[in-house]
C-alpha cells in the first residue's frame, strides 16, 4: 500500500476499534477480546471505497447478529480525523465507508511528489532474492519457451525490486555433462564430415542435428583446417567444445541484451565440477545415508526423502503409494554427474551466496521436478521451501489466426532470434507478461505489429504519448500548467475522476500483489486498465477548459497518469513515446 491508502485503512480501523470500545463503556457489548478483521476495496464500488467484516467476525465474540452489531458500531464512529466521510451498513452486516473529496487530491498530490518512484514500497523489507531464468542449453538456439521466460523472469525481477526485495537475476550456463559431451561428438561429426562428406561419417539420431553445429563446425575448418583430422577423437572433440561453446554463450548473451535482459549474474556450471562444490553435495548425501549404488551408478533415496515428508503431512501409505515415487542417479555408470546433481549443487550454492529466497522460471514440463528438487535441498540442510519454482506454460505463435511453428526465414522451428528480427521488442516483452505464467499464451504475431487500440502496449503507449501531446497543444496556445493547490484539486468531483483516481491509488497494491503471486500480468492488466480509464475520463471530461483552477486541477490529473504508465513501462523495460 502506499503511504495514503495505508493511512485511510489505519485510520478507519481505528475508527472502528474506538466505537467498539465507546460500545463497551456504554454497556452495550461485553469487555472481551475480539477476533481480527479485514478493510478492504469491494468489488463493486457502489459498496464504498473501503468494507469491512468487522461485525461477522465479531458476531460469536459478542453474542450478537453482525448487523446489530454494525449497527452499535455505526452510531459510535467518529470519522472527523479520517479521509471517510460517512459509513453505511450492508448485507449481514458489512461496514462500508465512502472517503472524501479530500483523500483523491491528496492522492493526485502523493503521485507528483513522488513521480518516479510512486508505486514502490517496502514490502519486501530487504529480502534478498535470486531469480533465475531461461537458462537454455549453451549447445543450440533459443527457443519460444525461452523467449517467454525471459521476459517473465525480467518483468517478475523488477515487480520484487519495486516491492522493496533487494533481487538478483541470474542465468545457468550448462556447460557440463552429457550435453556438453554431446555437443563435442556433433561438431566432431560435422567437422569430419565438412572433409570427409556426409556419407563418411554418420549422425547419431540423439546427437544435435541443428544447421547451427554444422555452422560451428564449418567455422572451426575455417581456423584450424584438417589439422585436428590426424589427433585423438577426445583431443580434437575438447577443441571443437573450447572454440563452439564460448561462441554460442556470447550468442545467447546478445540475444539477452537484444531482448534489453542484462543479468546480474552468469553462472557457469562447470564452476561446480571444477571447485569441488559437487562432490562436496553428493558427499553429503552419502554421509546422511540416502545414496546407494546400483549398475555402476550412485543413486539418490529420492522415494524414502519424498515419501517421509509425505508421510510427516498426514499422507497415508495408500496415498503415497499412489504417487509412484522414484530414486534418482546422481552419478551415471559414466561417472558423469546427472543435471539434477548439478542442480541440487547449483541450488546449495545460491543459499550459500546469502540469499534468503531463489525463485526458478521452469517449463512446465519440469513439473514433476518440483518436489524433488524441494525435498533434495531439505535432504542436505537446506529449507526446501526457501525455493520457489514458477512453472511457465508453452506460447502458441498465432498468424491469420493459424498456428506458426516454422520460420519462414529458415524453414526450422521459430526462434527467440526470429521473433525479435520480425516483432517489436516493446510488444514482445509485454505480450509474454499479459497471461499469469501457469497460463498457455498465444502470442498473436499480427496484433503484436498492429498500431491500434487493440494491441494493448500500443494502448498504453498511445495514452501515454496522447497525456503528452495534450500539454504540448496546451503551451503552444500560451496556457501554463501550473500545480495546483490542494483546494483547487478538490474540483475533480466527475464520477470519471474519481473512479481515475481511485485507479491510480492502487498502483502499490498492485505491485504487492504481482510480486506476491509471482506475476507481472498483474501490472500489464493494470496499465490497460489505466489506459482505459484515462481515455473514458479524457473523453468525458475536458481538459483545455477556460477555467484556470480545474484545468490545472484536470492536468494534475493527467501527470499523474503519465507518471503511473510511464513507471510501469520503465519498470518493464518497455519505451515510453511521448509521440505516437
Amino acid at each position: 500500500m502506499s503511504v495514503l491508502v495505508k493511512q485511510a485503512v489505519a485510520e478507519i480501523r481505528r475508527a472502528i476499534m474506538d466505537a467498539a470500545g465507546v460500545a463497551v463503556a456504554d454497556g452495550v457489548f461485553p469487555e472481551c477480546p475480539l477476533s481480527d478483521f479485514v478493510i478492504e476495496v469491494p468489488a463493486n464500488k457502489a459498496n464504498g471505497d473501503y468494507s469491512s467484516n468487522a461485525a461477522m467476525m465479531w458476531a460469536r465474540d459478542l453474542h450478537k447478529s453482525p448487523r446489530e452489531i454494525a449497527s452499535v458500531i455505526t452510531e459510535r464512529l467518529v470519522l472527523a480525523d479520517t479521509f471517510a466521510d460517512r459509513c453505511e451498513v450492508a448485507g449481514p452486516g458489512f461496514l462500508n465507508f465512502y472517503l472524501g473529496e479530500t483523500y483523491g487530491a491528496c492522492i493526485v498530490e502523493d503521485i507528483l511528489e513522488k513521480g518516479a518512484d510512486y508505486g514502490k514500497s517496502d514490502y519486501g523489507k530487504g529480502a534478498k532474492i535470486n531469480v533465475e531464468f531461461v537458462s537454455a542449453n549453451p549447445t543450440g538456439p533459443m527457443h519460444m519457451g525461452n523467449a517467454r521466460g525471459g521476459a517473465l523472469g525480467d518483468c517478475l525481477a523488477a515487480v520484487l525490486e519495486y516491492a522493496g526485495y533487494e533481487v538478483s537475476s541470474e542465468f545457468y550456463i550448462n556447460d557440463a555433462g552429457n550435453q556438453i559431451d554431446k555437443f563435442g561428438l556433433s561438431l566432431d561429426i560435422r567437422y569430419r564430415q565438412h572433409f570427409l562428406g556426409e556419407d563418411a561419417v554418420e549422425l547419431p539420431e540423439d546427437s544435435y542435428h541443428g544447421e547451427d553445429i554444422k555452422m560451428r563446425a564449418e567455422e572451426f575448418a575455417a581456423v584450424y583446417g584438417d589439422s585436428y583430422l590426424g589427433k585423438s577423437e577426445d583431443e580434437r572433440r575438447k577443441a571443437l567444445v573450447a572454440f563452439a561453446l564460448p561462441k554460442n554463450i556470447e550468442d545467447m548473451k546478445t540475444n539477452m541484451a537484444k531482448y534489453r535482459i542484462v543479468y546480474d549474474t552468469w553462472f557457469h556450471e562447470s564452476v561446480l565440477h571444477n571447485d569441488g562444490e559437487l562432490a562436496e553435495t553428493v558427499n553429503i548425501l552419502k554421509e546422511k545415508g540416502l545414496t546407494y549404488e546400483k549398475d555402476g551408478a550412485l543413486w539418490y533415496r529420492n522415494s524414502e526423502v519424498l515419501g517421509n515428508k509425505l508421510r510427516e503431512k498426514g499422507k497415508s501409505e495408500d496415498e503415497i503409494a499412489r504417487l509412484e515415487l522414484k530414486d534418482e542417479v546422481l552419478i551415471r555408470s559414466n561417472g558423469n554427474p546427472t543435471y539434477f546433481a548439478a542442480d541440487i549443487a547449483y541450488h546449495r550454492n545460491k543459499f550459500a551466496r546469502g540469499f534468503d529466497r531463489a525463485i526458478d522460471i521452469w517449463g512446465a514440463d519440469h513439473h514433476g521436478h518440483v518436489a524433488r528438487m524441494k525435498g533434495a535441498l531439505d535432504a542436505i540442510g537446506l529449507d526446501g521451501d526457501r525455493l520457489d519454482i514458477v512453472l511457465m506454460q508453452l506460447v502458441n505463435l498465432k498468424k491469420d489466426g493459424q498456428n506458426v511453428k516454422m520460420s519462414k526465414r529458415t524453414g526450422k522451428a521459430v526462434t527467440l532470434t526470429d521473433l525479435l528480427e520480425d516483432i517489436p521488442i516493446d510488444a514482445v516483452r509485454f505480450f509474454f507478461n499479459t497471461r499469469e505464467p501457469g497460463s498457455p499464451i498465444d502470442f498473436d504475431l499480427d496484433l503484436a505489429i498492429s498500431q491500434n487500440s487493440e494491441n494493448p502496449v500500443y494502448y498504453c503507449q498511445y495514452a501515454h504519448a496522447r497525456i503528452c501531446s495534450i500539454f504540448s497543444k496546451l503551451e503552444e496556445e500560451g496556457k501554463k500548467y501550473e500545480k495546483s493547490s490542494l483546494k483547487d484539486l478538490l474540483l475533480l468531483k466527475e464520477e470519471e475522476e474519481k473512479d481515475l483516481i481511485a485507479l491510480l491509488s492502487a498502483f502499490t497494491d498492485r505491485i504487492t500483489a504481482a510480486a506476491k503471486n509471482y506475476d507481472p500480468a498483474k501490472i500489464t492488466k493494470y496499465a490497460v486498465e489505466v489506459a482505459t480509464a484515462f481515455h473514458k475520463f479524457y473523453n468525458a471530461c475536458r481538459v483545455n477548459t477556460e477555467d484556470a483552477a480545474l484545468r490545472n486541477a484536470r492536468l494534475s490529473l493527467c501527470l499523474c497518469v503519465k507518471t503511473v504508465l510511464s513507471n510501469i513501462l520503465t519498470m518493464f523495460r518497455i519505451t515510453v513515446p511521448e509521440r505516437m
